[in-house]
């Protein structure tokens, strides 16, 4: 019977040693870091995605789009930017859980691409070629559109209300024998309001700010005869 107490008595504590060290190991596992969550990714949508009516006015001259440049903006930055004006007007933000796609010049670039080629066929600047074969066929060489993207951010008025900004200032030349010659120049704003106070909002409220953009350049250049 001693014999058996002294096995028992042997035996108990490396049991609780192996149970002690079974919730250690718990431990340690949940107290390691948790992988870092993924930005979410957003761009503008998919665009049209059914046949659109069929215009039966006549089409446009063709036109010359030049890649958007974005002064305004962190270089080759995709953040997804927001400012405080109730607090810090001048502080552009980045949402740390939210980026674009692509920067956001690229973006803007497409969503007006996508437009102005509703009526006309859009080429783009540094293509000499199709210029070249445009000017052969009888026709001039088109106009060149240069875009700059000023702002690009969704502005808080206060902590509920917010928008969408977006602004841009579009030049239009012609190419002439002796050069550029300037035929008109226009800064475009547009304010989006956001449906919500997040970055799901204010990346609806640019996309819809951007296609808002897109209708007034194109009414734009029709008056300038381009």
């Amino acid at each position: 019977m001693k014999t058996i107490k002294r096995i028992a008595a042997r035996a108990y504590p490396s049991s609780a040693a192996a149970i002690f060290g079974a919730l250690l190991l718990l431990a340690g596992c949940s107290a390691l870091p948790s992988p870092p969550t993924r930005p979410v990714l957003y761009d503008f949508g998919p665009g049209v995605v059914a046949p659109a009516p069929t215009d039966r006015r006549a089409p446009l001259p063709p036109l010359a789009l030049a890649d958007v440049d974005a002064p305004g903006l962190p270089e080759g930055s995709n953040a997804v930017l927001y400012r405080l004006a109730y607090s810090d007007a001048q502080q552009l933000r980045p949402y740390s859980q939210a980026r674009w796609s692509q920067p956001p010049a690229q973006l803007v670039q497409q969503r007006l691409r996508e437009h102005l080629g509703q009526r006309r066929a859009v080429l783009k600047a540094d293509d000499g070629a199709a210029q070249a074969r445009d000017a052969a066929r009888g026709g001039k060489l088109p106009l060149v559109l240069r875009v700059e993207l000023e702002e690009f951010s969704h502005l808080f008025t206060s902590a509920t209300e917010s928008a969408g900004v977006v602004r841009l200032r579009a030049t239009v030349v012609d190419l002439t024998p002796a050069g550029e010659a300037l035929r008109g120049q226009r800064v475009f704003t547009v304010r989006t309001p956001a449906r919500t106070a997040d970055a799901a909002g204010g990346v609806a409220a640019l996309a819809d700010a951007t296609g808002q953009v897109a209708q007034e350049l194109a009414a734009w250049l029709e008056q300038l005869g381009g």
